[in-house]
């Protein structure tokens, strides 16, 4: 796997917008395939092995769904079969485009590793769930980590975890252990090699004002890492913005009909929308170029035509000392700059020269 995910990777989020259903499911990575997503990501969870009965939903899955309850039920009718995967990654590679998914618990960690995934995802709610952390280190795959929720300690500490667990087997003994080997230089190293940090804020859909871009520069100021940005936005524009930015990864949450019901469909793309997103991303992707001030190929024969020459403003005769008043500058730009005007004041006119013929030096 490359250092990092280049050009920017593009991540169609299916997530749980399936609805518990493979043919949704299958839908979902034909769409991501026609919009020319990289990759389509879902997620791989057992219910009771990621939350408790007493594990409430969050108000924006209350809104969403229009109904209370516990988180239990709602991610039992979501999950999505071990034996589906399978059928998915067959329809992804019929499709030309990667499939991913995320890990929320141990054992679907487990059986993702062994996929062939272009990148693990630390989804942002297990930024501090230390030994999910660690397996999923241990993989020593690329890592995409989400930061939806935390702060730059948050953040510090499970960079730590996975500096630990890229370099070691087995268990850490102490937290100056794991502290001792992110602050080294391999462990940085290892950080570098294996890790992208993706601004999120974790609210569906995110008001752009909560959005805070910025802190997706400051992110990769304070641990040298690529950045990339998982947006919750309606819309597309935050996306674009972030990888004007300087974003490497950009997840985006899409589903066959917003109306839908289901927890994430209102704060999701559909179909028509991604493919705009990608079309975008891709256009400004190929409008960041070089950081270098030289006119494109294409400027080269412009100038010419839009820039100026100095030319003689009335009748000039041979001889006549040159001033400003009796010189002009119009185009086209094939003569003698006006850059050089001041140096013809005071010199001696060569030969006649009518009114708007040009000068020769």
């Amino acid at each position: 796997m490359p250092e990092t995910l280049s050009p920017v990777f593009i991540i169609a989020e299916a997530g749980v917008n399936h609805n518990g259903s493979l043919d949704m499911a299958l839908r979902l990575v034909d769409a991501a395939a026609e919009a020319g997503a990289d990759a389509v990501k879902f997620q791989t969870f057992k219910a009771e092995l990621l939350a408790t009965a007493k594990a409430g939903k969050a108000s924006y899955q209350i809104s969403n769904t229009k109904e209370g309850g516990n988180q239990l039920a709602m991610l039992r009718a979501l999950e999505l079969k071990l034996e589906d995967h399978h059928a998915l990654i067959e329809h992804c590679q019929a499709r030309g485009i990667r499939f991913m998914s995320t890990a929320f618990d141990a054992a679907s960690l487990t059986f993702l590793g062994g996929l062939g995934m272009p990148a693990i995802k630390i989804p942002s709610g297990d930024i501090t769930c230390a030994p999910l952390l660690l397996q999923a280190a241990q993989l020593r795959q690329r890592l995409l980590v989400s930061s939806g929720m935390s702060t730059l300690t948050d953040l510090e500490r499970a960079l730590a975890v996975l500096a630990w667990g890229l370099l070691h087997d087995g268990q850490p003994s102490s937290q100056n252990e794991i502290d001792a080997c992110y602050f080294s230089v391999e462990g940085q190293e290892a950080l570098r090699r294996h890790v992208t940090l993706l601004h999120c804020v974790t609210q569906y859909p995110a008001p752009a004002e909560a959005v805070n871009l910025r802190a997706m520069d400051t992110m990769a100021q304070a641990f040298g890492l690529p950045v990339g940005y998982s947006d919750h936005t309606l819309g597309i524009e935050v996306s674009v913005a972030a990888v004007a930015r300087g974003a490497t990864v950009i997840e985006k949450h899409f589903t066959l009909d917003r109306l839908l019901p289901g927890p994430d469909h209102l704060a999701s793309l559909e179909p028509d929308e991604l493919k705009h997103m990608v079309g975008a991303i891709r256009n400004v992707e190929a409008a960041l170029g070089s950081a270098r001030k030289l006119p494109a190929p294409a400027e080269h024969p412009n100038r010419a035509v839009a820039r100026r020459s100095i030319v003689a403003g009335r009748p000039i005769e041979a001889g006549e000392l040159f001033s400003l008043d009796m010189l002009d500058c119009k185009r086209p730009g094939t003569g003698m700059s006006p850059m050089e005007i001041w140096s013809l004041v005071g010199r001696p006119a060569t030969r006649d020269f009518s009114p708007d013929e040009q000068i020769e030096p």
